[in-house]
């Protein structure tokens, strides 16, 4: 055989690759019942599934542009070159505008709330609105809690959200939620990076429930979770979407207690 001939079979299989890993896998991983009792597994094979369909691409494009152009290898990786630099590009551009909008929102943070005495690194908002998140800052991340959820939840329901919130800082979630949504924007015409990025959403806040199921009763955390996302000032498609979540998460707890 050929080199040129073995260039374009390798450059086939490169292909081939890409397009299992673009379309059946994910679809297969994304309908599978398993994830949701073993969600980091699932996020390393989403993960697995990105870079190694991301390298594949480039390396058929790579390994074509050879086999058509021998005498001229750089010129015809260009192809391959222009696909690496701009999901490159897309990735430093979603974490550098990240970084931003996390800045200016801890400048308004910092203006518009006021230290929690009974809680270390944690923000009190004056809002009627029940509201809780965390504000990624590595070592001084920040907790943030509306008056609102202060006077809805009770003690052990707070203690559920909180611990739930502060799972996505302490496992650095936001690093997954950023890259995957690079590859979306990267690719908005391919489906299966959207459901790439929807699932990869889904098994963070699994992996946050877990956290939060370790502290308090499982009946607990979904009570607190549809009463966080459930009011009536947030409207009913929120109310909806809320109770679908407790509905989906009881459900998770059950299967996971069989």
């Amino acid at each position: 055989m050929s080199e040129t001939a073995a260039d374009l079979l390798i450059a086939a299989a490169c292909a081939l690759v890409a397009v299992v890993l673009a379309w059946p896998v994910p679809i297969a991983l994304s309908r599978a019942a398993w994830p949701p009792r073993h969600p980091v597994v699932a996020l390393l094979l989403w993960q697995g599934i990105a870079l190694a369909g991301g390298f594949s691409m480039i390396g058929a494009l790579w390994l074509l542009g050879v086999a058509i152009a021998p005498a001229h290898p750089l010129l015809a990786g260009l192809p391959a070159i222009a696909l690496a630099l701009y999901l490159l590009g897309h990735l430093i551009a979603a974490m550098v505008s990240f970084e931003r909008q996390r800045r200016r929102h801890l400048e308004l943070l910092l203006l518009l709330s006021t230290p929690d005495p009974e809680r270390t690194r944690t923000r009190v908002l004056d809002d009627a609105a029940p509201v809780a998140y965390c504000l990624p800052r590595g070592v001084g991340s920040v907790t943030v809690l509306s008056r609102g959820l202060l006077d809805e939840l009770d003690h052990d329901e707070l203690s559920a959200v909180t611990a739930h919130e502060r799972a996505h800082v302490e496992q650095r979630h936001e690093i997954l939620l950023v890259a995957f949504k690079a590859w979306r924007q990267a690719l908005p015409w391919f489906p299966i990076a959207a459901r790439a990025e929807t699932e990869v959403s889904a098994l963070v806040e699994m992996l946050a429930d877990d956290v939060a199921r370790r502290t308090q009763p499982d009946e607990t955390l979904a009570r607190a979770i549809l009463k966080v996302a459930g009011t009536g000032s947030l409207g009913t498609d929120q109310t909806a979407k809320a109770s679908s979540r407790r509905d989906r998460m009881q459900d998770r707890f059950r299967r996971l207690s069989a």
